[in-house]
């Protein structure tokens, strides 16, 4: 291939690309963030709660940071930092020049709290005219008028008091605005409905027909759209009649709960497929109807080859998510540097079973666990290997916890939170059990302290005597 025609290709590539995108730009200025770097992601979809990186914003030692997104729509994205979650939705072409509050880390307190929940705000702009200006300006409304009439509407369930404070938002934002935020506006709206007049979803549910799916990654949508279908497959299950949503799960009719969801939804096309999904999702999770005929009717046609991209993608992403270390599946290997620096993994061996606790010393919970480790060492050495990742701590504390207690395990330090990250820990400890083959043994193995030895002894036994038999045939 000449010169000419390699050029030719790339350009046409080039325009392609601009075509298919516009380059929003995201700046800011504030010497608080020197040297930081903030993360903003997209939901994945509107279901698994994966994310995905949208941008990053890396700032200098003066504090300045600028980074650039394509997107030919609106898109919504967030960052978790420090103790906030700040809210972005960017339309295409325009530069953004961010406000940002003082940065202000998490407390020690705040970090080792697995149930912390960060302070949620929609970003300012320094023009005060962007679509996230306008966002903001919504939300604080509607808290002011909110805690202005909070025991009429929470409490008396007043309609009288609701309807003012539709009067007030629409005398706030008399003017039409685009199509994101009147959607936002929409929805936020009829999310306080609900709630104010405990609604049942069917008799909202509809709202969600004339959706377009190019808004399904929005936070109001997300929000309005967990809490009308949360664990609804399992609710109606339950319900009179719910007999034949059983049987069609069961039977893993698809054609039968798509008619369910028309009938009681009033809900048909694209977005029944996205509330199937949701309720195939929770339905997975509650242990109420066979996993395997969740999972193959998620891995079906009907959802893997659906004309709607994003209900494809929202099915590649359950199934991933569903069959992530469950029993028999290859768990990720660790490869993490030792106390002594040295990088090891727990795949290098083939020869044990290998029980991996997540731990953080600066919790006494999980000191108490690690110290009960000797007890695991003594009883399952011969068959058992145990590694234990840690969470990033000073490392003063962590030498002088191992030297002390002299604990029986390969103690692998997760400075970056890789392997955290990876497998999805939410709370220490947290563990796994692999066997030989580095593959999941169970779904849910015991800390040290919560009856590890009694699940794994009674299961080693049996799997020993069964391997011995087979090979004794």
């Amino acid at each position: 291939m000449n010169n000419s025609i390699r050029f030719l290709i790339i350009l046409i590539a080039s325009l392609c690309f601009s075509l298919n995108g516009m380059a929003t730009t995201i700046r800011c200025t504030n010497i608080d963030y020197a040297n930081e770097q903030l993360t903003f992601y997209a939901f994945a979809d509107p279901i698994s709660n994966n994310n995905k990186v949208a941008f990053t914003l890396q700032f200098n030692s003066e504090g300045i940071g600028e980074a650039s997104l394509q997107n030919d729509k609106p898109v919504f994205t967030f960052s978790e930092f420090g103790i906030y979650r700040g809210m972005l939705l960017l339309e295409p072409g325009e530069t953004i020049d961010l406000k940002l509050p003082p940065l202000k880390k998490k407390s020690f307190a705040d970090q080792k709290n697995p149930y912390f929940q960060p302070i949620s705000f929609w970003f300012f702009t320094n023009s005060g005219e962007m679509l996230n200006d306008k966002i903001s300006r919504f939300e604080q409304k509607i808290n002011e008028l909110t805690d202005k009439d909070f025991n009429a509407l929470y409490f008396q369930q007043s309609e009288t008091a609701f309807k003012r404070l539709k009067a007030g938002i629409d005398e706030a934002f008399p003017e039409k605005g685009s199509e994101s935020f009147e959607l936002h506006k929409q929805l936020r709206l009829k999310l306080m409905e609900a709630d104010i007049f405990r609604m049942s979803p069917e008799d909202y549910s509809a709202i969600f027909q004339s959706i377009s799916s190019e808004f399904w990654g929005h936070q109001s949508f997300k929000t309005l759209f967990d809490k009308t279908f949360d664990k609804q497959l399992s609710f109606s299950a339950k319900a009179i009649g719910g007999s034949k949503v059983s049987a069609a799960v069961a039977g893993e009719n698809i054609n039968a709960l798509l008619d369910f969801i028309s009938e009681k939804y009033k809900l048909s096309g694209t977005i029944a497929d996205l509330v199937l999904l949701k309720m195939l999702h929770d339905g997975f999770y509650s242990n109420e109807f066979p996993k395997s005929a969740i999972k193959n009717m998620i891995a079906s046609k009907h959802f893997t080859n659906n004309p709607e991209i994003k209900i494809r993608e929202a099915a590649k992403n359950i199934t991933s998510k569903i069959s992530f270390l469950e029993t028999g599946s290859e768990a990720p290997a660790i490869c993490l540097s030792n106390l002594n620096g040295k990088k090891l993994c727990t795949n290098n061996s083939q020869e044990k079973f290998k029980y991996i606790v997540f731990a953080d010393v600066e919790t006494v919970i999980c000191k108490e666990h690690l110290k009960y480790l000797s007890r695991v060492n003594e009883l399952f050495s011969k068959n058992l290997d145990i590694f234990v990742v840690l969470r990033k701590t000073e490392r003063a504390g962590i030498d002088s916890f191992f030297e002390e207690n002299e604990v029986p395990a390969t103690v692998l330090i997760d400075s970056e939170n890789e392997a955290i990250s990876e497998y999805k820990v939410r709370s220490f400890p947290q563990c796994f059990l692999l066997n030989e083959k580095h593959q999941v043994v169970f779904d849910d193995a015991k800390a040290p302290l919560n009856g590890f030895e009694q699940q794994f002894g009674t299961w080693l036994r049996n799997e020993l005597f069964m391997r011995q038999r087979n090979q004794s045939r």
